[in-house]
């Protein structure tokens, strides 16, 4: 419990620390002279990068566990922020954005392999992946509105270095307090027999789950690309960064919302999955086709959407893993929402003149939810939760 506390500490100052630029990047690379499709590719670019991270981070995570990488991945980024204080071009803001995107594709994957693999029960890994996503949407619904602030009173360049002292700050305590055992107790982890067999034949696969899982991390990244890079745009860019905060504080506060009601750990992650996913499309055909309905109202159902889905996503991994590589099970489910984030703002900039990017977002979701296997396989119903209502 002791390690999963520090843990939700760095994820809580990490997440702070980058949901603070989301209000602030758009308004900063305007100021640098860029046009809204650079700033399309400057924000896939830091997906884009996202991939090799996630190739590399996939079996180093399960060999020599997760605290190495943990630290990399904080300090890498505070260093780079320190950096983009100083810059003057557009081209350089890219530059960055894409070194950033591959440093910090190791922080995902290595913090939920280490949650996971706190304990071989169920409920409480359940209990681990909640609480990782309230720590992370207590920390999204406070960084977007303090980022506008603090840029407000500071400017860019003060923002960006203080944010970067902070990771700097957050991998120096990482380093010091978590064991330096660590990694060995977690390799033995990975390396024991999963309770639940794995194997056809006598032969180990190398993953046990179907690529169509990891559909739906892909379009859902995909349409949250699109809604980060629509926001900051809305009435011709010239929104306040104050409001682009609160807006994204909004969905955070909704996410809150449902993460708060614990007892929906209770049903099926498949079927909590399904409903989030299904209630995220609607917001978007409402973004799309009912402007009149009142945009703070919709965001904060589309945050509750997001409450719903990313915990029951971590939880249906597991379960359909038997716990077994969980370092390539999250490196995967990284490198498609490194993929979705990446087509998500390119296509939104592309034809956002032609065709409204929040309907793009409402058909892929959509496209990703009938991708969903919905028949349990005998493995899967071996694996998972005999109480569960779905899968």
């Amino acid at each position: 419990m002791k390690t999963a506390i520090w843990l939700y500490l760095f994820l809580f100052l990490a997440v702070f620390d980058l949901h603070a630029q989301y209000p602030i990047l758009t308004p900063f690379a305007i100021s640098l002279g860029a046009a809204p499709t650079f700033i399309g590719w400057m924000m896939g670019i830091y997906s884009l990068t996202h991939l090799p991270g996630n190739l590399i981070a996939g079996t180093q995570i399960d060999k020599h566990g997760s605290r190495r990488y943990i630290v990399f991945s904080l300090m890498g980024a505070g260093i780079i922020l320190l950096i983009q204080a100083q810059i003057h071009t557009p081209w350089q803001l890219l530059a960055l954005r894409s070194i950033s995107g591959f440093v910090l594709a190791f922080l995902s994957p290595a913090c939920l392999a280490l949650l996971a693999q706190l304990s071989n029960d169920p409920i409480k890994q359940g209990k681990y992946m909640s609480g990782h996503g309230v720590v992370h949407t207590l920390a999204s619904v406070v960084s977007p509105a303090a980022g506008a602030l603090i840029v407000g009173a500071l400017g860019f360049s003060a923002t960006f270095a203080s944010l970067g002292y902070l990771l700097i700050l957050s991998g120096v305590i990482a380093w010091l307090s978590m064991p330096k055992g660590l990694a060995e107790v977690q390799h033995e982890k990975v390396t024991e027999p999963p309770t639940h067999s794995n194997t056809a034949g006598g032969k180990s696969k190398f993953l046990p789950v179907s690529w169509r899982y990891f559909a739906l991390p892909l379009v859902i990244a995909c349409a949250q690309g699109i809604l980060f890079f629509e926001l900051p745009l809305r009435g011709g860019g010239h929104s306040s960064m104050m409001s682009t905060g609160l807006l994204f504080s909004i969905i955070s506060i909704g996410a809150l919302f449902t993460l708060s009601m614990l007892f929906l750990n209770r049903y099926s992650p498949k079927l909590r999955l399904v409903a989030g996913v299904l209630l995220m499309a609607l917001c978007f055909f409402t973004l799309a086709a009912m402007p009149q309905i009142p945009l703070y109202s919709v965001l904060f159902v589309l945050g509750m959407s997001k409450g719903i889905v990313f915990p029951a996503m971590a939880t249906l991994f597991i379960r359909l893993s038997g716990g077994a590589k969980l370092g390539r099970i999250f490196s995967l489910q990284s490198i498609a929402t490194s993929i979705g984030s990446f087509i998500g703002p390119i296509t939104a900039g592309q034809l956002r003149v032609d065709l409204s990017p929040y309907f793009i977002a409402f058909v892929l979701l959509m496209i990703g939810m009938m991708l969903l296997p919905y028949f349990t396989s005998r493995r899967e119903a071996h694996l998972a939760d005999p109480k569960s209502i779905l899968g």
